[in-house]
């Protein structure tokens, strides 16, 4: 899909109000790529979280459809706003760009706003992601951060739609093996993917509105 400038809808403000805004000295979107705002010693985390949160509450969905439309950064925000304020009605939206994958990045905030919905539908998105990049075992995207968060919304669930992903010798290992700076890397572990889901998730209930 192509992309288009905010500017090109008469929402050229977004940028430097959602993803470039500076709540702890650096750029939003860099905040959220990197995770610094994830260990608690971090000085501005409570800055930073209040912000979020209240942005989350009152973008509206034309905003975040003119993020949406654009590149990784302005994604990347999108995701987060929408996932953090569980806007489910982003869902198809969200999995389209996960599934086609179109810009670096972005994919594991797609993945955050999908485990944070938290239905079978957001399952079967990560699944069909899977699906179609596992076996690409000369591409690393974010199946990471997919199979991440499969792994939580089976535990929610009560499903398994991660299990034909991570037996013994199965796709997921294909796919690790394949990646020789990946192997025998505890972080690649199905384990430390949902862990890190998990973070984030706790991260955004822990800060959401009463």
């Amino acid at each position: 899909m192509p992309f288009q400038h905010p500017e090109e809808v008469g929402y050229g403000y977004v940028i430097e109000r959602y993803a470039a805004r500076k709540d702890s000295g650096h750029a939003r979107y860099l905040v959220l790529k990197s995770g610094r705002f994830l260990r608690p010693e971090w000085p501005h985390g409570e800055r930073f979280a209040h912000h979020l949160i209240d942005d989350a509450a009152t973008i509206t969905d034309a905003e975040l459809e003119a993020l949406l439309g654009y590149e990784w950064r302005s994604r990347l925000t999108a995701a987060w706003l929408i996932g953090v304020d569980r806007r489910e009605r982003f869902r198809e939206r969200i999995g389209d760009l996960l599934l086609a994958s179109e810009v670096c990045f972005s994919g594991s905030a797609y993945c955050f706003a999908l485990a944070r919905f938290g239905t079978h539908a957001d399952a079967e998105i990560l699944t069909a992601y899977l699906d179609r990049y596992l076996p690409r075992t000369d591409l690393r995207y974010d199946q990471p951060a997919a199979l991440g968060a499969l792994l939580r919304l089976d535990a929610h669930l009560c499903t398994h739609h991660a299990a034909r992903f991570t037996q013994p010798d199965g796709l997921w290992d294909q796919w690790v093996q394949a990646l020789a700076h990946l192997r025998d890397h505890p972080p690649y572990t199905p384990g430390e993917q949902r862990r890190w889901t998990d973070l984030r998730c706790d991260f955004a209930d822990g800060w959401s509105r009463p």
